[in-house]
């Protein structure tokens, strides 16, 4: 067996690393099964944090306009969508607590989205008889 005839043990590695960096970048090809030319919806980075007052979704979408980005929340979920002219972010996060919809307010600085909510206090006792 010459050294060309077996794999690279770091084969594996190094394509994970250039499909990581090409994810960061933008600059991914046709993803397996997929046609050329075609967007691909890319993973959104989003983290969620919670205390006793607040829930705070914060969201990586970089290379994007504030106006490319929608956002939408029914108390349990909260949807993040955005474009850009590479990329299509679709990302729906289950939030760690009810929120209150109508509270939520975001900010979008440097590829950072970051939204807050107040937790929802509407609780109610019911009575067994």
């Amino acid at each position: 067996m010459t050294p060309d005839d077996r794999d690279d043990p770091f084969d594996d590695i190094f394509r994970e690393i250039e499909r990581m960096m090409n994810d960061m970048v933008g600059t991914a090809g046709p993803q397996e099964g997929e046609a050329p030319g075609v967007q691909a919806t890319s993973p959104t980075h989003v983290d969620v944090y919670e205390d006793d007052d607040l829930v705070r979704v914060i969201a990586d979408l970089p290379g994007v306009s504030r106006d490319d980005i929608s956002v939408q929340c029914d108390g349990e979920y909260v949807t993040v969508s955005a474009r850009n002219d590479s990329r299509t972010y679709d990302e729906r996060v289950a939030l760690p607590a009810p929120v209150d919809p109508e509270t939520g307010s975001g900010t979008y600085n440097n590829g950072v989205l970051e939204i807050t909510f107040d937790r929802s206090q509407s609780t109610t006792d019911i009575d067994i008889e």
